[in-house]
């Protein structure tokens, strides 16, 4: 049985508890806690957990029995110290029914673990998650991100051994994950002499993770990739945000849209606060990345970062000079969040000084002339790969590729600091299809009332100051 009959199999359990109305983040967050237990004893890693609330206790119950036991497993073992209390932290059960309690315990230890530990438990798991993620009624598309986009931006930023790597809105802890993986491969498993296999277990890779359900997934998919990793829980954009820094890397695609209430962040060292979340969230990427060269990053961000004015004008304006922002990749929209939602990956490098790093940006439109991503055409790293020629190319210049097209640092600011730029013709407006379907009028149109929107919130933002 290979890894995705087992994820299938997992997956298909769910159907059980349909009529205990539980939705589908739910059941991946309660089959956690079911499969901690397991894979604990699969790993010969139970040492951690309480004799009495091991596997074979659990599984040995039925009935009311069971249900009651299980109960108070939870409430206990929430109680525990280290990684147990972490991944059991507030835990309760949404199952109200002993028999499909039962059902669970029964086929997740019926399944085939000897082929589960040889193809990778930690795969395993984050096959639950993709699967999450891509059901739709989950809502779990928000902090799952495709992972051929993944690869692709660990394999561009190449993590090195004894580098700190950080994603400080870590979701389910993908991008940390992959950046292990290409190293543990690179590595001979951390079995080279020279690797210090303990700092890249315990140390190399971190995160912070806001929501606690999100956080708890995010240390079992760590643990099952054999990471022994400190994620924070916790809002980057408070207080506990202000000591994640000296980072040598950092790969992450941070939340989009407004804070609640239109809030400024808690923190008191971002020079240009705003209710703009991904505004907020590039300046702390940025300033966590240590001065002694080399530190680099790789963020995901809507398009309204590369031309939102005021804040925005003067954040793009900071990451131009303390950062040589040398490549700027325009995404396929659909590939996730919602169908309308455009988005960039900026690449960039911290100076050892603040001040005029960046003398030219690469733009590598990846969007036009592009299919309609979805379930029946998915996102591949195939998709990636003149990109990735462009951007490891020694000449850059040299690249023959009509999306590759770069402005200088004075173009830029000529520009009014807009970095909406770089889009290749459109075959559509080419051939005089520039009306499109009504609906992608409409989208259209509210694309413009949003920017207009926003070019007003800044001037208001502007009076309010002077006055």
């Amino acid at each position: 049985m290979g890894t995705q009959e087992i994820v299938n199999k997992l997956w298909n359990l769910c159907n059980v508890l349909r009529d205990d109305g539980i939705t589908y983040h739910q059941y991946v967050t309660e089959l956690t806690y079911i499969l901690f237990l397991k894979m604990a004893k699969e790993t010969g890693s139970e040492r951690e957990i309480p004799e009495e609330y091991r596997w074979e206790n659990l599984a040995e119950k039925e009935g009311q029995e069971l249900h009651e036991f299980y109960r108070q497993l939870l409430l206990d073992l929430g109680k525990a110290s280290g990684k147990v209390g972490l991944i059991y932290n507030n835990a309760q059960t949404n199952i109200s029914q002993p028999v499909n309690l039962h059902k669970i315990i029964k086929s997740i230890d019926e399944l085939d673990w000897f082929s589960a530990k040889e193809e990778g438990l930690g795969d395993m798991y984050e096959g639950l998650l993709e699967k999450n993620a891509n059901e739709k009624k989950s809502g779990a598309g928000q902090y799952f991100t495709p992972r051929p986009l993944i690869n692709v931006m660990v394999r561009l930023m190449k993590p090195q051994l004894g580098e700190i790597c950080n994603d400080p809105a870590c979701g389910t802890f993908g991008f940390m994950v992959a950046a292990h993986n290409y190293l543990y491969e690179k590595y001979d498993e951390y079995m080279d002499a020279d690797v210090d296999a303990d700092f890249q277990v315990n140390n190399a890779f971190t995160g912070g993770e806001l929501v606690a359900e999100t956080h708890r997934l995010a240390l079992m998919n760590a643990m099952l990739h054999g990471l022994d990793s400190h994620i924070n829980l916790g809002d980057t954009l408070s207080k506990q945000g202000e000591l994640m820094k000296n980072y040598d890397l950092v790969l992450t695609n941070p939340p989009f849209g407004t804070k609640k209430g239109g809030d400024r962040p808690t923190r008191s060292d971002l020079t240009f606060p705003t209710s703009n979340k991904q505004l907020n969230f590039l300046q702390h990427i940025y300033r966590s990345l240590h001065i002694e060269g080399g530190a680099r990053a790789a963020v995901i961000l809507p398009d309204n970062v590369l031309f939102e004015d005021g804040d925005g004008r003067n954040i793009r304006k900071d990451l131009m000079d303390k950062c040589n922002l040398h490549t700027i990749l325009r995404l396929p929209t659909g590939i996730f969040y919602a169908q309308g939602v455009k988005t960039n990956i900026l690449f960039f490098e911290r100076g050892r000084t603040d001040k005029k790093n960046t003398k030219e940006v690469w733009f590598y439109d990846l969007r036009t002339n592009m299919p309609n991503f979805g379930k029946n055409s998915p996102l591949t790293e195939a998709h990636f790969t003149d990109f990735e020629t462009a951007y490891e190319a020694k000449n850059r210049a040299a690249i023959k590729d009509e999306r590759w097209s770069c402005f200088s640092r004075a173009e830029i600011s000529e520009n009014n600091d807009l970095l909406d730029l770089g889009e290749m013709p459109d075959d559509n407006l080419k051939n005089g299809k520039n009306m499109g379907e009504p609906i992608d009028i409409v989208k259209g149109l509210k694309d413009d009332m949003k920017a207009i929107t926003s070019s007003i919130e800044s001037i208001i933002k502007i009076l309010d100051n002077e006055k």
